[in-house]
């Protein structure tokens, strides 16, 4: 809105007015306002869910510290989406498909999350939300991007193209014109973007309209993978709020590159034209995690919930998805993906050894892996802490592997 507002006093040249022009300038600010809601008005929801008595409800998994959280407010998701969408709405320019995509995600998941939550303390049903649910929601939302990155004309990206010259120094030129894509940057190659229309040569003209169907797919797959790795590193206090913030972080720093065709072409990247607007919603998605982070830390005054959880892996995705960078995810996200392996391992190991031995067996001590660093004897601050220092060697790395090839 000041955006518009402040376009419009431009024109009667009103002194500082042409400075909410600049992407740095709207980006820092929304970054501000995120953190000051996040602590400001979390304070107030916080007091509010406690007079209220929503508090978690804790399964006795016989860890250390455990019941000690009992009745700690929950929901506390509600605190990141607030500090997300007013700074947006605030900064951004609201017609911008990306930012639009990015609005509808926050909302969509917060929403699942929020009616999961609803259930498990109002309901008292500790099982919450029935997961088909979630993944029907989920799906939706996959494929309201994908369709929406398909059919939008908005939707364009310019092909970074290197070429050699006679004294054989590589240059990187991109093409004319604007076109809609299914390529995605693809780490450790040199030529780096992979087009998943490739996958369909064998369809002939059909190729294109095969590539975008699985482009689609693997949308909706990222969203639901990312969403639900983020819940269940949602376990300890300020694990999942940390490890979001530095993913959002390196999100931002790659969104800014693709969108400035200089810094897009000294990585050999391809340019994303008006993907500006992402940082904008990036740096208040990381204003909000950290914010969220000043009560959400050890010992933590709010649990940010489903309503928190789902959201934060969802925009992850989405954004990944936009900035055709999904590919970088495994390495971005190693601490997401490490914890959702570490479930399908031990659930899968069990059921695989009770059925031959006649009593399951398990790899972990408890998963998610998190747990299982708890029943080691470790502190709880301690695996935070360390985790966080994986997750920002992991993030470095991410940005590397674009040099790397």
């Amino acid at each position: 809105m000041f955006y518009y507002l402040f376009h419009y006093l431009s024109q009667f040249d009103v002194p500082g007015a042409g400075v909410f022009k600049y992407i740095s300038f709207r980006s820092a600010f929304a970054f501000i306002f995120s953190l000051l809601i996040a602590t400001i008005i979390g304070k107030r929801i916080i007091r509010h869910l406690q007079k209220k008595q929503i508090g978690e409800i804790i399964r006795d998994l016989n860890l250390e510290g455990q019941m000690s959280k009992k009745g700690t407010p929950t929901m506390g998701g509600i605190i990141i989406i607030i500090a997300i969408v007013i700074p947006c709405l605030l900064f951004g320019r609201l017609e911008n498909i990306y930012l639009i995509l990015m609005l509808i995600s926050v909302i969509w998941l917060g929403c699942i999350g929020f009616l999961d939550d609803y259930i498990k303390v109002f309901k008292k049903d500790k099982e919450g939300l029935h997961g088909r649910f979630k993944i029907i929601g989920q799906i939706g939302l996959g494929l309201i991007v994908g369709l929406t990155l398909y059919l939008s004309d908005d939707v364009v990206i310019r092909e970074n193209i290197t070429k050699v010259r006679h004294d054989n120094t590589e240059v990187v030129e991109y093409a004319k014109q604007d076109q809609k894509s299914t390529k995605t940057t693809i780490p450790f190659f040199k030529n780096n973007n992979f087009d998943y229309a490739d996958l369909f040569s064998f369809a002939g003209e059909y190729a294109q309209t095969c590539g975008w169907i699985f482009f689609i797919l693997v949308t909706i797959f990222i969203v639901m993978a990312v969403s639900n790795g983020a819940n269940l590193t949602d376990g300890l206090d300020g694990l999942t709020t940390g490890t979001s913030a530095i993913i959002g972080t390196t999100l931002g720093i790659l969104a800014y590159l693709s969108s400035h065709v200089e810094f897009a072409g000294y990585l050999d990247i391809m340019y994303i034209p008006h993907s500006e607007e992402l940082v904008v919603f990036i740096c208040a998605f990381v204003g909000a995690t950290i914010g969220f982070l000043w009560y959400n830390s050890y010992p933590a005054q709010v649990f940010m919930g489903d309503t928190g959880s789902l959201t934060l892996g969802g925009i992850i995705a989405v954004f990944a998805m936009i900035i055709h960078k999904e590919l970088l995810i495994p390495i971005l996200c190693g601490i997401f993906l490490v914890e959702n392996l570490s479930v399908v391992l031990q659930v899968s190991y069990f059921k695989y050894t009770k059925k031959k031995y006649g009593e399951g067996r398990r790899i972990f001590k408890m998963s998610p892996l998190h747990h299982h660093y708890q029943k080691s004897g470790i502190p709880e601050p301690k695996i935070v802490a360390r985790f966080w220092i994986i997750g920002m060697l992991l993030a470095v790395l991410t940005i590397v592997t674009l040099k790397l090839r």
